[in-house]
């Protein structure tokens, strides 16, 4: 166990490194190739800045690049690894059954990362980005069996229906609120950076190495990143970095055992552990349905950015990028870490720790609805 948490935290540490390097040389790559930021679909309301857009890369790179690395040596010459990495020794047949999925999740990630690339140069539009998000969500549910709420198909004897449907939503939903929250610097790394984290030590509490591994991965590609898109940004990620980023938590988080009954597995034995995701990602979600909804609501595209984001009405009070972050990245942490606790609490643990969390987003409401006369 010692072993392969050393392990995670090798490969967190060297993807921030190697991600801290790659986005320095885009930043330098895109001025010089005039890859700067566009003005999106006709009637997105956003400020225009010269500002490269490819940072994407560096998290899509930083991600996928080792993660395929690794699957191909394991594949090829599973005795020379397993010798240089004596910790994997006992997970060696797992990985090697994991592989499919793992390709296929990889080549999802690698679909949605140049379609955001391509987005970010060209608009494609809504229609084509969320038929192929969707078709890229299928494969793996379907195909895969990557499922989130496999318990309700239980309860229910509905067969696998319900899990599919649940599982799709949430993927779509999910990749579309953290493309949504790339909308000030540093939102979107920032909290991937907090959630993730808070996924990763998850993960590593129960035992479930290869998912932390990725999340890991995917954490410290984005601290890297981070470093270059803090507020004055330098770069910024675009869709080839958000979709990515959606996509890859959406998937990693149902393959997390939230609770186990026999305690196992699982970080708690609490069937109400399965909820952990939504407190850990309560903040993007809040943000995706209260600005889709408004958009709806005053008869514009919930698709069309605009200037309504919660982030937008923080910094319209006078905190500034630098002080919404801050407030952004606390309330993320809270209900993060309140969520991180929720299957190990007893029901009355469990309420309290709920109650927290209602109450974060209350007063997050209050600062939303209360801000919008001063953007």
């Amino acid at each position: 166990m010692k072993a392969m948490t050393t392990l995670v935290l090798i490969l967190f540490a060297a993807s921030s490194a190697l991600s801290l390097i790659l986005t320095g040389v885009l930043v330098k790559v895109g001025r010089k190739a005039g890859t700067l930021d566009t003005t999106g679909v006709e009637g997105h309301e956003k400020e225009l800045r010269q500002v490269p857009n490819i940072g994407g890369v560096a998290i899509w790179a930083t991600l996928v690049l080792p993660l395929t690395a690794g699957l191909v040596a394991l594949q090829l010459t599973p005795d020379t690894i397993t010798s240089l990495v004596p910790a994997l020794a006992p997970w060696k047949e797992q990985v090697v059954q994991s592989t499919p999925l793992a390709t296929a999740f990889l080549i999802c990630l690698t679909v949605l990362h140049v379609v955001g690339l391509v987005d970010d140069r060209n608009p494609l539009g809504v229609l084509p980005k969320t038929v192929i998000q969707l078709i890229c969500a299928i494969v793996l549910v379907i195909w895969f069996n990557v499922r989130l709420l496999e318990v309700l198909d239980v309860w229910l004897g509905t067969g696998s229906l319900v899990s599919i449907v649940c599982t799709v939503i949430w993927i779509m939903v999910l990749t579309n609120a953290m493309n949504y929250l790339d909308n000030m610097d540093g939102v979107t790394a920032g909290i991937t950076i907090v959630s993730g984290g808070l996924f990763m030590v998850a993960a590593l509490l129960g035992s479930q190495w290869f998912v932390a591994a990725m999340l890991a991965l995917l954490v410290g590609g984005n601290i890297g990143f981070f470093w270059w898109n803090k507020p004055k940004a330098k770069i910024f990620m675009g869709d080839g970095g958000s979709l990515v980023i959606g996509f890859a938590l959406a998937v990693l988080v149902t393959r997390v055992t939230w609770f186990d009954p026999d305690a196992a597995t699982g970080i708690g034995t609490a069937w109400y552990g399965v909820l952990m995701p939504l407190f850990v990602l309560a903040l993007p979600l809040y943000d995706f349905f209260t600005v889709t909804s408004l958009r709806i609501l005053q008869g514009k595209s919930p698709f069309k950015g605009d200037q309504q984001h919660f982030s937008h009405r923080l910094a319209a009070r006078g905190l500034g990028n630098t002080g919404t972050l801050v407030v952004l990245f606390a309330i993320s942490g809270v209900t993060g870490i309140a969520g991180l606790f929720l299957g190990r609490s007893d029901a009355t643990g469990a309420i309290l720790l709920t109650l927290l969390v209602c109450l974060a987003l209350l007063v997050v409401a209050f600062f939303d609805y209360t801000g919008r006369k001063h953007v």
